[in-house]
């Protein structure tokens, strides 16, 4: 499913590589997790598969598709990305941060509600949520928000970088509960943590 091939990658005035000759297989359906501390590499890793940064040599293959030589918004929109903080669109509501995907693929309204429905309830979220805006959510309902918006589009890859790194220690358990849900439903898990 996400293959790494051979990867380097040195940042312009570093001495040192934050990634090495880095090889590793990721299979479909398999939970994997970066560990390490700050500055060790692991964010780069989940840049360079979603090719929000470039290897300086080697290759990143997704779905046996080699990413260098693809349409990276058609691979993009196959991946699932849940940032460290929840990352939503500030103007727009819960319901329409979710449904920002399938609004670009040009899904008819019924089937994006339809989903945002499904994902309200897989993220135990209150439906009255929907209409408010992120700066009237908690930070746990903001991860949540930033995960259904992950998963909205379908694609079983969902790379998540310290989704529980904001959160008090409730939220980060509750978070983590879902990530492993959606793993036991057959999603490929690549998480970063440094805890």
């Amino acid at each position: 499913m996400i293959r790494l091939e051979n990867i380097n990658k040195t940042y312009p005035g570093s001495t040192h590589a934050a990634i090495g000759k880095l090889n590793i297989v990721i299979n479909e359906g398999e939970f994997c997790t970066f560990v390490g501390p700050s500055g060790c590499g692991k964010t780069t890793i989940l840049r360079m598969i979603n090719q929000l940064d470039i290897p300086d040599a080697g290759a990143v293959y997704v779905q046996g598709i080699k990413i260098a030589d693809a349409d990276i918004i058609q691979v993009r929109r196959k991946i699932g990305f849940v940032m460290q903080s929840a990352a939503l669109f500030p103007h727009r509501t819960v319901s329409q941060n979710i449904a920002t995907v399938p609004r670009l693929l040009g899904w008819n309204k019924k089937h994006i509600q339809a989903r945002i429905d499904e994902l309200v309830e897989i993220m135990s979220l209150d439906p009255s949520l929907l209409a408010r805006y992120p700066h009237q959510l908690s930070g746990g309902q903001q991860q949540r928000v930033s995960i259904a918006r992950a998963l909205m589009n379908g694609g079983s890859v969902i790379l998540a970088d310290e989704p529980t790194g904001a959160l008090d220690s409730q939220s980060g358990k509750e978070v983590m509960q879902i990530l492993r849900q959606l793993h036991r439903q057959g999603h490929a898990i690549v998480l970063v943590t440094h805890d």
